[in-house]
């Protein structure tokens, strides 16, 4: 019979394993820079939300953030020594569909300013996690030079904009927090859809309100409907739980968009008693 003849592997050489870990690590970058381009479009679908014409009733005011964005924000003056709520939207609507929001708080004595994030509505540019504080921080600082600080200052925020009022409280830019439909964080959201996604790693945005939570030092007010389709009520809780003192409003059989009108009165009676808590 005839004898096999041996198959010799030949080691690879160093510049060979450099070169294949090199194109491994590029491909990985490629892949993450991808996750993180589609993550971003997904989480802030701006391109598809219509633009509506402002409320005569709400006064436009635009200011300038860092860096040099326009700001779009739309105003109901406070009455005199009333506090003003500084509202902070979801992803798939602009300030000009928070009017409804305006006029009832509004209704109940206070001021109302609603921040666009730009790319949104009429606003140009390209939104992200560190562009919707630099916007949120461009209002804030306007009020403040009108001398409406942070003791005049409810920040609200409704699904996605409860990161962008959690960051601002945590920067002590309000007297009293209302957080409807919370999420604890983006990356905790997708996991909990796809648990073998390391949203962590590949997601450009995180909007972390559990990890700031012990920076909220203001009388906070979580509302979250028990059936929330989007963001789940244990999320609200979670967060309720992470920071001091916070109250949980549970709105029994509320979805995700009906966390606040499928019982107005209850949620809005609870934001009057909040803000007479933080004037003590």
């Amino acid at each position: 019979m005839p004898r096999l003849g041996r198959v010799m592997l030949r080691p690879m050489s160093s510049r060979r394993i450099g070169l294949a870990l090199a194109a491994l690590l590029a491909g990985l970058a490629t892949l993450a820079v991808g996750a993180r381009v589609v993550s971003r479009r997904y989480l802030f679908p701006h391109r598809e939300v219509a633009r509506v014409a402002a409320p005569p009733e709400l006064a436009r005011r635009d200011v300038v953030a860092e860096g040099g964005a326009v700001v779009h924000t739309l105003e109901l003056r406070a009455p005199p020594g009333a506090p003003t709520v500084v509202v902070f939207h979801n992803n798939r609507e602009t300030v000009e569909a928070c009017a409804p929001l305006a006029r009832e708080l509004g209704r109940r004595g206070f001021g109302v300013v609603l921040v666009e994030y730009r790319g949104y509505g009429h606003a140009a540019g390209e939104p992200s996690e560190d562009a919707l504080y630099a916007d949120a921080e461009a209002a804030l600082a306007s009020l403040a030079a009108r001398g409406v600080g942070p003791s005049k200052i409810v920040l609200w925020g409704t699904s996605l904009g409860t990161g962008v009022a959690a960051e601002m409280a945590s920067r002590g830019r309000g007297s009293a927090l209302v957080l409807v439909t919370p999420y604890t964080s983006i990356p905790d959201l997708v996991t909990r859809t796809a648990p073998v996604v390391p949203a962590r790693t590949i997601l450009a945005d995180h909007f972390d309100t559990r990890a700031k939570a012990k920076a909220i030092r203001i009388p906070t007010l979580v509302v979250h409907g028990d059936a929330d389709e989007v963001v789940p009520f244990a999320m609200g809780e979670e967060v309720a739980l992470a920071i001091g003192g916070a109250r949980l409003l549970r709105i029994p059989g509320a979805r995700h968009a009906d966390a606040v009108w499928s019982t107005p009165d209850v949620v809005f009676r609870a934001v009057v008693e909040l803000t007479r808590v933080a004037r003590g």
